[in-house]
């Protein structure tokens, strides 16, 4: 049993699916994950013992060529990177048995393509729950296309984001149908979501709620176990005193996450507290030449969190996972799409702060970390970590090969 694994975005879209393909390799079956061929995700998947079948062109390339067409919207990117994607996932899809897609949806749509010329069977993934339709949460507003404020019904807010989805993503997916002789389909979400998406995200962190709108499968959140020690010289900065404040934005690039990782240092400061700071993809530096802040690149979190005093972080569904399942409190600092709403999961949890906003400032991030650093914080970190599943990549592994 062969199984593609095709995804294309951040390392929040690719770690995970890693995590499923080592789970389906313990299970043996064989495992191909079609990622960006980004340095940082071939090391990855070389750690893992996956075998990488490169996307059209790596990510971090695919954001500076958008850069360079600013009048170009969703519908316009979408249609350039779905063709060029069918064809990448076409050739990685060769004896396989089924394919398992997540990401940017024109992405997904180009791997259910390659699956119906096939004939192999086809899931969706998602990593929060969001994006899925449901009674119980309003879909994400898409740029330049608001919510009605008359509107509040979920349900009619889900009705609407069919039509906004079609808008943006319509052509692209049905213009790539039928270069390939596919029919045209009415609904671009409910097409590629499928009727029953698998959901990959911890049931603590954000229950999955029946819905007659989606019939959703909450497997627990794919967790790639990490065994890399960490390097010698941040082992000894963490001993050398009281817990640090970790601070890092992983894969968000802005000038406002650049300006939190700065106020980030002098809020812990003002708490006495040391900063391990990320450099993350907005290449994050120190403020001055302080012997309190420690920076640096690619780290083992799972084994750097729990030694963590709190960690201050963009609210990715990946980041929070594992800050949760180490017990760290923590201070989001949400900038886009979901990251808002994982944040106001962790404060409603009793785990840590939401910050109100993308750029924080002094005294709004001092204010945070000194809930965050509370004992009773602290406390309660403790006791949901223990309840934060890690089986969530075998239980879908053995799913998907039960179902094939």
């Amino acid at each position: 049993m062969r199984i593609l694994l095709s995804t294309y975005g951040s390392r929040g879209d690719v770690e995970p699916l890693v995590g499923l393909a080592v789970a389906l390799q313990a299970l043996g079956a064989e495992a191909v994950v079609s990622a960006p061929p980004d340095q940082e995700f071939v090391d990855l998947l070389a750690r893992a013992g996956v075998a990488l079948a490169p996307a059209f062109k790596p990510v971090r390339e695919w954001i500076e060529s958008a850069k360079t067409r600013p009048a170009d919207g969703i519908p316009q990117h979408s249609a350039r990177m779905i063709g060029a994607q069918y064809e990448a996932i076409a050739a990685a899809a060769a004896g396989c048995d089924a394919i398992v897609a997540t990401g940017l949806l024109p992405s997904a749509a180009a791997a259910q393509c390659v699956a119906e010329t096939m004939g192999l069977p086809y899931r969706h993934v998602t990593f929060c729950p969001l994006f899925l339709p449901s009674h119980h949460h309003r879909p994400f507003p898409y740029p330049g296309h608001p919510h009605p404020p008359e509107v509040t019904d979920p349900r009619a807010l889900w009705e609407l984001n069919t039509g906004v989805m079609n808008a943006l993503f319509g052509d692209a997916v049905n213009g790539q149908r039928a270069a390939i002789g596919l029919p045209r389909v009415d609904n671009i979400r409910d097409h590629v979501f499928t009727d029953r998406p698998l959901l990959a995200s911890d049931p603590v962190l954000w229950p999955w709620e029946p819905t007659d709108l989606c019939d959703s499968v909450q497997t627990g959140a794919w967790i790639l176990r990490d065994e890399r020690p960490l390097p010698v010289d941040l082992e000894a900065f963490i001993e050398a005193d009281a817990p640090p404040v970790y601070v890092g934005f992983g894969s968000i690039a802005l000038p406002s996450t650049r300006e939190a990782a700065r106020v980030a240092i002098e809020a812990a400061r003002s708490h006495g507290r040391r900063v391990i700071l990320a450099r993350g993809w907005v290449e994050a530096k120190a403020i001055d030449d302080g012997n309190d802040v420690f920076l640096t690149g690619d780290v083992n979190q799972q084994a750097l969190f729990p030694r963590m005093a709190a960690v201050v972080h963009h609210g990715g569904a990946g980041t929070t996972t594992t800050a949760t399942r180490a017990g760290s409190p923590q201070v989001i600092v949400p900038q886009i799409v979901d990251q808002p709403y994982w944040a106001a999961r962790v404060a409603g949890l009793g785990i840590g702060a939401a910050h109100e906003g993308a750029t924080p400032t002094f005294a709004s991030l001092s204010a945070a970390l000194a809930t965050a650093l509370a004992p009773e914080i602290g406390a309660r970190a403790l006791a949901v970590s223990a309840t934060i599943r890690t089986d969530g990549a075998e239980a879908a592994a053995r799913l998907l090969l039960d179902e094939l």
